[in-house]
């Protein structure tokens, strides 16, 4: 076990929350007030632990799985986890919860008065992992999304105070476009875990089989389909981009690193000629920032 490795094992809270540095998007920048911050990491913590569990990514040594009172006999067992994890956030509303990021998630809890609902969203999307594998139709797609992906930016609208039906629903597109953006990127190692997020559907229709995923290199058929999706991704980010317009000062610079992230993978995405198979294509921060300041212009 590495150094690295070694402190995860010790200290799972603080290897969960390192983490963030490698997301697509910002998760709680150093612009942002401080108490906003701090909430965004613990509900970071939260979301980040809760797909760690239901990727079997937790880190070696078990700590996690004692924190929720399972035993070293069930502590592969990632439903057996889930259920521990959800018996614990139901702690945070009403108790003590055991498991440290959970201790840090309650105050946020309270202060902002956040409901049980997105995070038990997050939880059935995970347990979903488990159990589903494949999906036939787009519109199957997005319904995991509405689980695994759109609570987190309801999360963000909470927490800052800015929640609105039409936000919350210009949210969940920006939310669903960053979740399929992800499985784009991650095709082969979803793949290494027995799931594919491209729709079935579409697969017939651009004549990619499971088997062409599994190559070292996409031929022009899954670079098809990929293109594809990667457009479908892009369209719903720009309709959620006008959530970005709708605040002000430093949130409209978060929410804009949201959707520029999102653009960003795409743009990568595409320099690779949806080629996505060798591993994920990953935006630079030139990029990046190019698609910040567009995002802010309204141009995108």
């Amino acid at each position: 076990m590495t150094g690295t490795g070694t402190a995860r094992a010790l200290d799972p809270e603080r290897g969960t929350l390192d983490k963030a540095a490698g997301e697509n998007f910002p998760v709680a920048p150093f612009f942002l007030p401080r108490a906003w911050r701090t909430d965004l990491m613990a509900v970071y913590g939260f979301a980040r632990l809760v797909d760690d569990i239901g990727d079997g990514d937790l880190a070696p040594g078990g700590a996690d799985a004692r924190l929720l009172g399972v035993s070293p006999q069930e502590a592969e067992d990632r439903l057996v986890l889930l259920d521990a994890f959800e018996a614990d956030l139901r702690r945070v509303f009403d108790s003590a919860p055991r498991h440290p990021l959970l201790r840090r998630l309650q105050p946020t809890v309270r202060r902002r008065s956040l409901t049980p609902e997105p995070f038990l969203c997050l939880i059935a999307a995970n347990r979903q992992d488990q159990l589903v594998g494949r999906y036939e139709t787009y519109d199957d797609l997005l319904a995991y999304c509405e689980l695994s992906a759109n609570p987190v930016g309801r999360l963000v609208l909470a927490v800052t105070g800015t929640s609105t039906p039409e936000r919350i629903r210009r949210s969940d597109m920006i939310c669903t476009a960053l979740q399929i953006v992800e499985h784009l990127q991650d095709v082969a190692e979803d793949l290494g875990r027995d799931r594919v997020y491209l729709p079935a559907a579409d697969m017939k229709r651009f004549h990619v089989q499971e088997a062409d995923l599994a190559t070292e290199s996409a031929g022009a058929s899954v670079r098809a389909l990929i293109a594809y999706e990667a457009q479908r991704a892009l369209d719903l980010l720009n309709e959620g981009a006008p959530l970005v317009g709708s605040v002000h000062g430093r949130l409209k610079l978060l929410l804009a690193g949201f959707v520029a992230g999102g653009r960003a993978a795409v743009r990568a995405i595409a320099a690779a000629d949806y080629d996505v198979l060798p591993g994920p294509p990953k935006p630079g921060k030139v990029q990046l920032l190019r698609e910040v300041g567009v995002t802010l212009r309204g141009e995108g």
